[in-house]
């Protein structure tokens, strides 16, 4: 019988303590959770306790196969930052190691669902008819990114969260790097008529941003006193969160048992939103860079006619992105929600 993959858990980097240490306490909670499975989490780019120090971590402990789960809403930052590009470094650190990535978390139902929760507790939790939600106006603020997909995403989840859920709309706005801000986006809504707004972070765990933008919307409120301005909590470590990482570590396990023995370097970028088709291309860079420098390093041998080859638009919109390296090779399959 196979061994199952390391369940590896990624995260965006932060200089937020307190966001990091929400992050290793759920990690935490999940390896309490699987006992059976090896389990570990880290930080790409900026601050403390680096995705690399994990993956050494769990090498040490006899681990070779690696399933991803991004711990991020929205697909992360520019290629030379981002989980592609860290896992293609990974596996040039450590050639005999496999890695299959699943894509990012949201916006999925389970999730929206959460969401809902989070508005009706800052609502009061209480019987409430259906002119209530008619009432009031949702504004959904995440982190900005410079890069537009990531904030397309944002507005694809207020969408979804709007749909069907009778509220009177759903405003998006940024905590920084994207237009428009907290302020910016209760002028909005105060113009469109709201008398009731709740502050919805889109965010997995608490911390500094959300702190800020929370003053933000106090301050705000104090000068427009005609509307009512709720803030609601984050998503937080819920069962649902713990369910939907688990259920794409599956997914991607699944995924890494049919991708092959990783003897070419492939990119395949699947069909999808403009996000999921940005990412794969991103992932698909990845893959090229890394096979170019192992290819330096091995001139004179027999190449592969595959490598870093962007297959067609086709296949189901769910799977994983797949990063595996064997031989001084690697194997990339990518695809979106």
């Amino acid at each position: 019988m196979t061994t199952p993959p390391a369940l590896l858990i990624a995260g965006t980097g932060t200089r937020d303590e307190g966001h990091a240490a929400a992050f290793h306490d759920f990690v935490g909670e999940l390896a309490a959770r699987r006992p059976d499975l090896p389990v570990a989490g880290g930080l790409i780019g900026p601050g403390s306790h680096p995705l690399s120090a994990a993956v050494t971590r769990l090498i040490g402990e006899g681990v070779t196969r690696f399933a991803v789960v991004p711990l991020t809403l929205n697909p992360a930052a520019c290629p030379r930052d981002g989980i592609a590009s860290a896992l293609a470094q990974e596996a040039e650190r450590h050639a005999d190691a496999s890695f299959v990535c699943a894509p990012p978390l949201g916006p999925h139902p389970t999730l929206l669902g959460v969401l809902e929760r989070r508005l009706d507790e800052a609502l009061g939790n209480r019987p409430r008819l259906p002119s209530d939600r008619a009432e009031t106006t949702v504004l959904l603020v995440s982190d900005g990114s410079p890069h537009p997909e990531a904030n397309a995403e944002v507005h694809r989840a207020g969408r979804l969260l709007w749909e069907g859920r009778g509220f009177a709309g759903v405003e998006v706005a940024f905590a920084s790097l994207a237009a428009p801000d907290v302020t910016s986006a209760l002028d909005r809504c105060a113009k469109l008529g709201a008398r009731r707004v709740v502050l919805l972070p889109y965010f997995l765990f608490a911390g500094d941003a959300l702190e800020r933008v929370r003053q933000q919307a106090e301050g705000w409120g104090l000068a427009h006193p005609e509307v009512e301005v709720v803030s609601a909590d984050v998503i937080g470590p819920v069962w649902e969160l713990a369910d939907l990482v688990m259920e794409r570590y599956e997914d991607a396990t699944r995924t890494a048992g049919t991708a092959g023995t990783g003897r070419s370097a492939r990119a395949a970028g699947i069909a999808g939103s403009a996000p999921g088709t940005a990412e794969a291309a991103r992932t698909a860079e990845a893959a090229r860079t890394a096979e170019a420098a192992r290819s330096a390093r091995t001139a004179g041998q027999t190449g592969t006619a595959e490598s870093a080859r962007t297959a067609g638009s086709a296949g189901a919109a769910d799977e994983p992105h797949a990063f595996a390296h064997a031989d001084a090779r690697a194997d990339v399959h990518a695809d979106v929600r």
